[in-house]
């Protein structure tokens, strides 16, 4: 009898040995499929939390934060303000109002790094402070500054492009093209942001939006008060039935002369502006080099 128990106690740890050794791999693949299924692997692989970089773990989380705080400190009608600048500065493709309004928490906080920083190396405690504080708020309102400078450029940029294309648009439209087809050849034809904007109206009034709103909506997204002259001079001209070819003939007419006009103002400022640098960087040198060797000459004079 106990001869009989012990080959019965030693097959079932033979047999449980077996099923251990066959059914493990089995298990293991079995649970690497369910994994599969459940959490589909991307390219990296997956990862545990804990055994993700730095990057994931640390800084994304940082700057999403931060952004939330450029957020919060941001109130609907600065973000109502800042999008204005952005159409004006043409809406870059990388810059939008989504995406600038978390970066002023980023600036800010680098902004109050750098000043703390600065207040530290030439002041105490006290200059870290104000240096942080300082910082802070020029990081704060450094996107919107950016922002307004690039609007400033494009805007100046589409003041001087303003007469060359009036006058492919009078080209054209004397020439038998409707007005939509003479846009057409300003925006295939012709650079710069005025001419972007020209294929902008176009789109906007292929997907359904009448001409005079689009150009409406043109005028909204400029400062040049001739462009929206103009625009409201076309619009005016299409609803009361006058003929465009005269309005853009005259129009282009007038941009030419307040173009020669700025030009002539630009030039009549220029000793002005050049004043102050002739005066106080200029002469200094002129006189040391003029009126140096004589007043080492009168000073070894007296001397003896």
């Amino acid at each position: 009898m106990l001869l009989l128990i012990g080959l019965g106690a030693l097959g079932g740890a033979v047999v449980v040995a077996v099923l251990t050794l066959v059914g493990a791999p089995t298990s293991r693949v079995d649970v690497a499929r369910v994994m599969a299924v459940a959490h589909p692997r991307r390219p990296g692989g997956y990862l545990a939390p804990r055994d993700q970089p730095m990057r994931q773990r640390f800084v994304v989380p940082l700057v999403r934060r931060l952004g939330g705080l450029g957020r919060a400190l941001t109130p609907t009608a600065a973000v109502a303000r800042l999008q204005r600048h952005l159409d004006y500065a043409g809406n870059p493709p990388g810059w939008p109002v989504e995406r600038v309004v978390p970066l002023k928490g980023l600036t800010l906080a680098a902004g109050a790094a750098l000043g703390a920083a600065l207040g530290l190396l030439f002041g105490a405690a006290a200059g870290a402070i104000v240096g942080a504080i300082v910082g802070a708020a020029l990081g704060l309102f450094a996107p919107d500054l950016m922002v307004y400078n690039a609007g400033l450029k494009r805007q100046q940029e589409v003041l001087l492009s303003l007469p060359d294309v009036l006058d492919t648009l009078v080209i054209s439209v004397e020439a038998g093209l409707g007005f939509d087809a003479a846009m057409a050849q300003v925006g295939q034809n012709g650079k710069g942001p005025l001419a972007r904007e020209m294929v902008r109206v176009l789109q906007e009034m292929q997907i359904g939006k009448s001409r005079p709103d689009a150009l409406r909506a043109l005028a909204q997204r400029t400062t040049v008060a001739d462009l929206r002259t103009f625009v409201t001079a076309v619009v005016q001209a299409g609803e009361l039935g006058v003929p465009i070819a005269a309005v853009l003939r005259e129009h282009a007419r007038e941009m030419r002369i307040r173009r020669r006009q700025r030009a002539e103002e630009l030039a009549q400022k220029v000793p002005i502006k050049i004043l102050f640098p002739v005066l106080f960087c200029l002469f200094p040198s002129l006189f040391v080099v003029i009126l140096g060797p004589g007043v080492l000459q009168i000073m070894a004079a007296f001397a003896r």
